[in-house]
């Protein structure tokens, strides 16, 4: 997954439901040093919360794609990021020096 375009990473989920594993390993995908580079806010709701986890991803272009995450598996998630990803590193391959 390319990583290196990304701005900000907001997610909301119940770590005791079982729809919220995407949340999770999508952040467990993550590099190490993703803290520094990007700005990440994680808010992990309680036991009892019935609302509804989800992802938003905010590019270093602007764009905010926002994934429900209840209904994406991981692998959706990350072709969805790597496809725009991969417009961003075309877009800055082409830009001179």
């Amino acid at each position: 997954m390319i990583t290196k375009y990304i701005a900000a990473v907001t997610t909301r989920f119940n770590p005791f439901k079982k729809p919220s594993k995407t949340c999770r390993v999508f952040l467990a995908h993550l590099p190490a040093d993703a803290r520094m580079k990007m700005k990440i806010n994680t808010t992990v709701l309680g036991r009892d919360s019935q609302e509804p986890s989800f992802l938003k991803l905010t590019f270093k272009d602007g764009k905010e794609m926002q994934l429900d995450t209840e209904k994406l598996k991981i692998n959706d998630v990350v072709v969805e990021v790597d496809r725009h990803s991969r417009t961003l590193n075309r877009v800055a391959d082409l830009e001179p020096l």
